[in-house]
């Protein structure tokens, strides 16, 4: 459904659909790009303790750190949050 929007010279037409879903997926792709540098860094950073906490002859990784992860990826973003969040977990620590 469209709705008229007005202006100081009055009603003013909807504007065309495609184009908004054009500029709307281009704001997509924006976050994407974004959310993929994001996860890269991520990995690097997770990786980077993985192999200090080995060296130090602790184990590669912390239950209890991922619990915090996971639940605080299921607060804010619910069931397939936690989802998302076991991927990352799982991308960050490697072969087990």
């Amino acid at each position: 459904m469209s709705t008229l929007t007005t202006s100081p010279a009055g009603p003013v037409a909807p504007e065309d659909p495609a184009a908004r879903i054009g500029e709307l997926r281009g704001a997509i792709d924006a976050c994407d790009a974004e959310i993929i540098e994001l996860v890269r860094r991520r990995l690097q950073i997770s990786q980077e303790i993985g192999a200090l906490r080995s060296a130090s002859g602790g184990t590669r990784l912390s239950l209890s750190r991922e619990q915090q992860v996971l639940a605080r990826f299921r607060t804010e973003l619910g069931p397939d949050g936690a989802a998302l969040g076991m991927m990352l977990l799982r991308q960050g620590r490697g072969r087990l």
